[in-house]
């Protein structure tokens, strides 16, 4: 057994990740504080070729140098638009018939291990402030709470691995599906 070379590994260019296809899939932070949260998930993003990030609120935007430390140049190669408010960010997602679910623990809501995704709809799902979660007034906009399975003392993930729980869940469900394959 060895490691890969970089030259193994079969990476697409900026411009060829621009063209290929993507999940239909829109992640929305809503007032998320880390930069490095920020930047974690634009790398998840780029790894499984998100369509597009929406950043709201607080959420800060690249180009960000603590951004770039996690991100290591996705912000390139993932589109992004950034909305005052994650209700704007909403209200265009609805427009465009977006099916918008949130991650939280809510009352009442679905276990991810539990949900199926419809691959028919095209979905946006929103990820909360590390402390506060989803705000209140968003939650009432939402289609469903989507919730993670969690058996320990905290019932709490930082928002960089519920992404990438999240994204790995539905990317499954694509391929199961055979609606979408990496190539």
């Amino acid at each position: 057994m060895r490691k890969l070379l970089n030259s193994e590994l079969e990476r697409l260019s900026t411009q060829d990740y621009k063209q290929a296809n993507k999940i239909p899939l829109i992640l929305v932070l809503d007032n998320i504080r880390s930069m490095h949260n920020i930047g974690s998930v634009f790398r998840t993003a780029d790894a499984f070729r998100i369509e597009a990030i929406y950043l709201c609120g607080i959420t800060a935007c690249p180009p960000h140098k603590d951004i770039h430390k996690t991100a290591l140049g996705a912000t390139e190669s993932v589109d992004w638009k950034y909305y005052k408010t994650t209700q704007e960010a909403i209200d265009q997602l609805k427009k465009n018939q977006f099916k918008i679910f949130g991650i939280e623990q809510a009352k009442p809501s679905t276990m991810l291990n539990e949900h199926t995704f419809n691959s028919d709809e095209k979905i946006a799902i929103i990820f909360g402030n590390e402390v506060k979660g989803i705000d209140e007034e968003v939650i009432e906009h939402l289609d469903q709470c989507i919730e993670i399975p969690q058996f320990g003392t905290k019932h709490s993930l930082n928002i960089s691995v519920c992404v990438g729980i999240v994204v790995w869940h539905l990317f499954l469900s694509y391929k199961k599906a055979g609606v979408y394959i990496l190539k």
